[in-house]
């Protein structure tokens, strides 16, 4: 989230230093410890400099170099074959978040898919869950600027890992503290942050709603409401409140594993604190009921009258304020696709959508560049089983030969971020980045948008929408920005960014109040009032009785795009399970001891890590390994449930049952 403003200092056209902006108003001249070797990842001799063209078997990861016209002509040949035999929709693209900036994350794909007519994804692997859950209740996209947390009195982070994931939010919170704040970590897993916090509450996993009802129970009966601001700006408090009386801390308490006492102090100190501000990210969402979890959390500001307060309210993704000035719609241009209608596929369940015998018809193009499914996406077996088939033909465009682009039949180029330009929205601060080619793309590698006007050309396509350049495109999407400006002092503010949301009580709502009560949930079939329901994992099972969560926690790598280079994975412990010592034991476990983690999905072969940081019944396994670096395993999602979330489009991560046995 944190977007670090940085300047690369170049000599003879080469790329020597990259260090952090120290006029970036909140990256303040840090980077962490994953950028800070950016520029090796760059001239990385493991790099993808040509095109590649596969030359064994699939997901051996022989490949022989050939040239742009050879590549290209190859996946237009086949490109066209599947569309004149399937229509279309045989094709899918696939893409994530690996890269953030406007244009190469996501502008004339857009436009060369529809010009196909191929299937389009729906739903997210992050984000989306958490954001669905919250417009439930506040109507609106937007969350409080983070930067706000300075003015807070009591911060309350939740489900986030700040020291290590948000990192550059941290001297906030510590300028915040000096002031007097109390911080609060609530976390399942004893984190590096919740080390630092004045106070830990350690819930069992995907228990969190039980445990908001419970505050909201003492909330409104100790009357510790804002009367004036439920009463004028919010709709359903007669009927939240009737759901929350049945929310006693003691039933919340044998729910979540936090203490009654505890969830009535935790209640009465966040509801007497003015401002008391609630922080946190997506890891939350990665669950069956995570989009309810997130629509209740926006109730605890709501019920408080904590969103009037400079320093108050809730804090997740702040991309929706971009909006106003940023609008990538410009980048749709769906008349190219001639009126046919477009298949919708899930974004997050690639395995299912390419072994599915029944979908008519199947996918037998698959383009994927700014991701690597095989390792992000849950259920990894089954994705690597879809891969393998004889009639798939893949294209990937990458930086590095990747599980995933080790399936591929095409392999193109890709530039770096210092290699092309673009525009960085942030979803962490309110300030516009501005990313200026700093040296020209090493070997022959180019930014997504040239891979698509090139691929546009081969395709035979003469549209002018699909060419159009990099200046254009910015220069249409951006709307009350000053791009000189932007260019020569490298951000700008959003005109917006010193507004305290909500603090007019006016919502993104139709009525302009907050839904405590949504009759648009109950339309849905959903629960109108935040609701607890168990989770799967919270049931448990005889077969597989621990829960596994995947969390980021490595210091220099947090994805899968660092972890396989010399100054990343190799200097990290692990990969490891870890687990308390009593649920160890019972295994005849000791520390450092090979065990297999196995569920019905898959298997993994892994040392044990004895730590103190898991409640009994849960384990943990860190996410971002490469399949190289797990010697006789797969990889951890290759465990993970693939289950949708409640709504959002996400899937449940962490609610994946496992059981540990000495190998």
């Amino acid at each position: 989230p944190d977007s670090c403003g940085w300047q690369v200092t170049v000599e003879g056209g080469v790329a020597v230093k990259m260090r952090g902006n120290p006029a970036h108003p909140y990256s303040a001249g840090e980077l962490c410890p994953k950028v800070n070797h950016f520029v090796e990842r760059v001239y990385s001799p493991k790099r993808i400099t040509t095109p590649l063209v596969r030359d064994g078997a699939k997901g051996e990861g022989v490949f022989r170099a050939a040239t742009w016209s050879e590549a290209l002509a190859l996946v237009a040949q086949k490109t066209h074959e599947a569309i004149n035999k399937y229509g279309g929709e045989t094709v899918l693209p696939w893409s994530s978040a690996g890269n953030q900036g406007l244009l190469q994350m996501s502008s004339l794909d857009r436009r060369l898919f529809a010009r196909m007519g191929s299937s389009v994804t729906t739903g997210a692997l992050c984000g989306s869950v958490a954001k669905n859950g919250f417009v439930a209740t506040t109507g609106s996209g937007r969350s409080t600027n983070p930067m706000h947390i300075v003015d807070a009195e009591y911060i309350v982070l939740w489900g986030t890992n700040t020291r290590l994931t948000n990192r550059h939010l941290w001297p906030f919170i510590e300028e915040a503290r000096s002031k007097g704040a109390k911080v609060v970590v609530v976390d399942p897993i004893r984190t590096i942050t919740a080390d630092e916090a004045d106070w830990f509450i350690q819930p069992f996993p995907g228990t969190d709603t039980a445990l908001m009802l419970a505050m909201m129970h003492v909330i409104i009966r100790d009357e510790l409401c804002d009367d004036d601001f439920v009463a004028q700006h919010t709709e359903g408090f007669a009927e939240l409140a009737a759901e929350v009386v049945q929310w006693t801390p003691e039933r919340a308490a044998a729910e979540c594993g936090v203490s009654a006492d505890d969830i009535e102090t935790f209640a009465r100190e966040y509801a007497g604190a003015q401002p008391a501000f609630i922080r946190t990210m997506i890891g939350a969402e990665h669950r069956e009921n995570g989009a309810m979890l997130f629509r209740t959390m926006a109730c605890l500001p709501t019920l408080t009258g904590s969103w009037k307060h400079r320093g108050g309210g809730l804090s997740r993704s702040v991309g929706s304020w971009f909006n106003d000035c940023v609008d990538d719609s410009v980048f749709d241009f769906e008349h190219l696709a001639q009126g046919k209608p477009r298949r919708a596929l899930p974004f997050t369940q690639l395995g299912q959508v390419l072994t599915d015998t029944c979908l008519t018809p199947s996918v037998t193009v698959l383009y994927v560049w700014n991701g690597n499914p095989v390792l992000t996406c849950p259920n990894s077996a089954l994705t690597r089983e879809g891969l393998l088939r004889d009639d798939l033909f893949t294209v990937v465009s990458e930086q590095f030969l990747t599980d995933t682009a080790k399936y591929a039949d095409v392999i193109f180029p890709a530039a770096m971020q210092i290699e092309q330009r673009d525009v960085v929205p942030a979803w962490g601060h309110l300030y516009l980045g501005w990313n200026e080619a700093a040296i020209a793309p090493v070997g022959e590698c180019v930014p997504n948008t040239e891979l698509f006007r090139r691929l546009a050309t081969a395709m035979g396509y003469t549209e002018p929408e699909l060419f159009e350049s990099d200046d254009s495109l910015i220069a249409s999407a951006l709307h009350g920005i000053d791009i000189e400006q932007l260019q020569r002092d490298g951000f700008v503010p959003l005109p917006n960014s010193d507004e305290v949301l909500f603090s007019d009580g006016i919502f993104g709502t139709a009525s302009g109040k907050a839904q405590l009560m949504s009759t648009d949930l109950a339309s849905r079939g959903l629960p109108s009032v935040p609701t607890y329901v168990q989770s799967s994992s919270r049931k448990g099972s005889a077969e597989f009785p621990l829960v596994m969560l995947t969390p980021k926690q490595h210091t220099r790598f947090l994805n899968t795009s660092y972890s396989h280079l010399p100054q990343h994975g190799p200097r990290e412990e692990g990969p490891y399970v870890e687990m308390c010592a009593s649920d160890a034991a019972a295994r005849g476990l000791d520390n450092g001891a090979a065990a297999r983690v196995v569920n019905e999905r898959g298997e993994m072969l892994l040392p044990v890590k004895i730590s103190t940081r898991l409640p009994e019944g849960v384990v943990a396994v860190p996410f971002g390994w490469w399949d190289a670096s797990l010697v006789n395993s797969g990889n951890v999602n290759d465990l993970t449930s693939d289950a949708h979330t409640d709504w959002g489009g996400g899937v449940s991560y962490h609610d994946t049952l496992v059981q540990v046995f000495s190998a």
